[in-house]
């Protein structure tokens, strides 16, 4: 397996990185600071509005509390962190395993529905390698979840991160599309970051009825109505619809706090598949082992 000196060690950032902007289903203004965080740290969001509980709310497979368009944690005192996926999904292949992220209300802010924002935000803010080895999630069985009607996600065994993704809505204009692709950063940067979350215009009306989709609007969403998509700059990709799901994918398997050696496959799948998918894996120990490249590199010496 090859490797490079920046897989073999985890990381943070530089320096702290600062944006703001709306929550997507809340409509609420954040502001929202991601800061350095040292070794074995993980990943924490803080929420700096709330004072009278434990505000501090620690990424983790059984943290993800809800997973309606979108994923969303909480801790033990009932604090949440709405609309995630999008940041983990850029610290995941960026390769940073360390922040302390600060927002100053519920939701991460939506930006322009992709990861493309965040990634430019951690870009600026520069990457520092630390000491401790980069730990990895290594599927060694395959593990799968079936929700019926041809939705499905599955993790096999691969020496490196890949992904397939397939999804399918007859009499739209998305209709059949899949993609199938190595995940490393520089396909990730090319082929994924920069599609955008998407919706059906007759779905707002309801949607915004039981508190979703509040601040969705042309500037952070792809919107379809019929057999139109009512964008006026149209489609950053032909496919860009499968692609975000990719996107979000990527965002839902790092919230176990590692990168993966495995072979992604959803079908029809959503957030609520992804995280069935990620109980699945922490319920099945024998499957999967964690490793370092400092082992195989030891092993192979």
């Amino acid at each position: 397996m090859s490797t490079s000196a920046s897989e073999i060690h985890e990381h943070t950032l530089a320096g702290p990185a600062i944006i703001a902007g709306v929550g997507v289903h809340t409509g609420k203004r954040t502001r929202l600071s991601i800061r350095p965080a040292a070794p074995g740290h993980g990943i924490v969001f803080v929420r700096t509005d709330i004072k009278d509980r434990d505000n501090r709310v620690p990424v983790s497979g059984e943290a993800v509390v809800k997973t309606q368009l979108g994923t969303v944690i909480a801790n033990a005192a009932g604090v949440e962190v709405a609309t995630i996926e999008h940041l983990m999904s850029a610290l995941c292949i960026l390769g940073v395993d360390n922040v302390l992220v600060e927002l100053d209300g519920p939701e991460v802010p939506i930006m322009d529905g992709s990861a493309l924002p965040f990634v430019q935000l951690l870009d600026r803010a520069g990457f520092r390698r630390q000491e401790a080895p980069q730990r990895y999630i290594e599927i060694l069985e395959p593990i799968m979840v079936d929700e019926g009607d041809g939705k499905t996600a599955a993790l096999l065994p691969c020496d490196r991160f890949e992904m397939f993704f397939e999804i399918d809505f007859p009499g739209t204009p998305i209709g059949r599309q899949s993609v199938d692709v190595v995940m490393d950063e520089e396909t990730y940067r090319r082929e994924i970051m920069s599609a955008r979350t998407f919706g059906f215009a007759h779905e707002v009306e309801y949607l915004r009825s039981i508190g979703l989709a509040r601040g969705g609007s042309l500037e952070n969403a792809v919107v379809i109505d019929g057999e139109r998509i009512l964008n006026a700059e149209g489609l950053r990709f032909a496919d860009e619809f499968v692609r975000h799901k990719a996107l979000d994918a990527v965002g839902d398997l790092y919230v176990l706090g590692m990168p993966m050696l495995a072979r992604f496959e959803g079908r029809k799948a959503g957030h609520h598949i992804n995280n069935l998918l990620v109980r699945a894996l922490l319920a099945r120990p024998d499957a999967w082992r964690v490793v370092t490249f400092e082992q195989e590199l030891a092993q192979v010496g």
